[in-house]
């Protein structure tokens, strides 16, 4: 399937739906791109979730977590190879790489780890209380009054 059409020339005349042209657009990009680095999400609780990515051969300082708005991008960058090794197979890819992850309302980066080649980052849900349900008392509707009578009960024993 022919992946480089460029539908530029057609937003010219198409004000108020240049969405449409981006979903056609990300559905191009989403054939070509590879996998890499692979990746899990899992559901660790309610409000916790947590993505771990293969990066083997990556140390920590050639990897950067952005957390931007609802965004989390993972770049990584491999630092030169300071033995020059000729390799006779590289199987474990150690190319750039940028990927990145569209988050939900209200998730928060919580932190990250490395081990064993696998980056961990933590995610959390933090609803604000504005938004969390809260439950309201029902009093009696003679509420009012009482306080109303202990107030007037008050003035006529000072009388």
């Amino acid at each position: 399937m022919r992946t480089d059409f460029d539908f530029t020339p057609y937003r010219r005349s198409t004000v108020g739906f240049d969405h449409l042209f981006d979903l056609f657009e990300k559905g191009q990009r989403s054939e070509t791109t590879d996998g890499y680095p692979a990746f899990d999400i899992v559901r660790e609780a309610d409000d916790r979730f947590r993505i771990t990515l293969a990066v083997p051969g990556f140390k920590p300082n050639e990897i950067e977590i952005v957390a931007q708005q609802n965004r989390l991008t993972v770049t990584g960058k491999p630092a030169e190879d300071e033995a020059k090794s000729t390799y006779l197979h590289r199987g474990i890819a150690r190319s750039a790489f940028e990927r990145r992850f569209q988050l939900a309302d209200y998730i928060e980066v919580g932190s990250a780890s490395f081990a064993d080649g696998l980056l961990a980052i933590e995610l959390n849900r933090v609803i604000p209380e504005a938004m969390k349900p809260r439950k309201i008392e029902i009093g009696s509707g003679n509420t009012e009054t009482r306080r109303i009578e202990s107030s007037k009960e008050k003035t006529l024993e000072a009388a």
